[in-house]
């Protein structure tokens, strides 16, 4: 029988700010550690719609989870979880909180890196087992109006023949979430409004005595609130997510008025070029100068030459 920690009776007292558990740093401490086993089994559990002797009772966490001030302050580190289940699936979890302009590559590339891990040398490949990749996206992404996408691999005109199970790729966009019928009764829902950083603490409480794992989480949520260490480290990468959107920002900005400055004819071609170069200037990645002017990846990596 598993010991559960003790959840106090009543409604846990509120941290006067509510941390934002969308931080991708936050998110990593309240699911991605020992001591939050339980939460991440649950939002698994949900995310995949695994139910009775379907669910999933354990996971094993894979890699470090902390994190150090130099990591946190870094915008292109990538914070995510990765663990394997009681049943030797291998899932990889991740709080999005900024556009990559690829995200759909990027995320086959990460699974395709935990498929090459999920089987040893010697070993047949009857003993795959299945690699899932979850996406939490705090921005719209896909042109689909649901808010939960699944994607498998499928035959492009028989569609309902299934090649294998062994890859599956989620994507949750938290943005069209908030559009929707809100259903108490369906678990996603609820971790999905818990995330929510604006929840009221009506619907919070509401959530709560529903569901004792909500109830967990946000006791989790204030504990860390109430950590000095964890409460910087959180700041640091707000900030460090916030100067990022800046510096895109400014960088675009100050492209787009050097063009519109040479006339108006082109101003847009070449303040679009300007961007680019003077982001290179600056040391931002392909992907980021893709995201800001929207050139596509070959004419970056033709500026980043010419520029020698």
């Amino acid at each position: 029988m598993t010991n559960k920690p003790a959840i106090e009776e009543g409604k846990p007292a509120l941290a006067t700010e509510r941390l934002n558990p969308k931080n991708d740093y936050l998110f990593r401490r309240l699911f991605g550690e020992e001591a939050g086993k339980r939460l991440l089994i649950s939002l698994l559990n949900a995310v995949l719609g695994r139910s009775g002797s379907q669910r999933i009772a354990d996971v094993a966490i894979i890699g470090e989870t902390q994190l150090g001030g130099e990591w946190i302050g870094d915008k292109e580190v990538v914070l995510d979880i990765l663990c394997k289940t009681d049943r030797g699936d291998t899932i990889n979890v991740e709080m999005q909180i900024r556009r990559f302009p690829v995200m759909e590559k990027r995320s086959l590339y990460y699974a395709a890196q935990m498929m090459v891990g999920a089987i040893h040398r010697g070993e047949s490949y009857a003993d795959l087992k299945r690699v899932i990749g979850i996406n939490i996206l705090d921005h719209r992404y896909l042109p689909l109006v649901k808010y939960h996408s699944t994607f498998h691999l499928y035959e492009d005109e028989e569609k309902m023949c299934l090649l294998t199970d062994a890859l599956e790729l989620h994507y949750i966009e938290c943005p069209k979430f908030q559009e929707v019928a809100f259903h108490i009764d369906d678990p996603l829902h609820r971790w999905l409004r818990f995330l929510e950083q604006d929840v009221t603490p009506e619907q919070l409480q509401e959530l709560m005595e529903v569901d004792e794992m909500i109830r967990e989480a946000e006791d989790r949520l204030n504990q860390l609130a109430s950590d000095e260490v964890t409460r910087r480290l959180y700041e640091m990468r707000e900030k460090a997510l916030h100067d990022r959107a800046t510096w895109l920002e400014d960088a675009m900005n100050e492209g787009m008025e050097q063009g519109i400055k040479r006339g108006i004819e082109q101003g847009i071609e070449q303040g679009v070029e300007q961007t680019a170069l003077r982001m290179l200037a600056r040391g931002f990645t392909t992907d980021d100068i893709a995201e800001a002017t929207g050139m596509d990846l070959q004419r970056i990596e033709s500026l980043r030459r010419s520029r020698g």
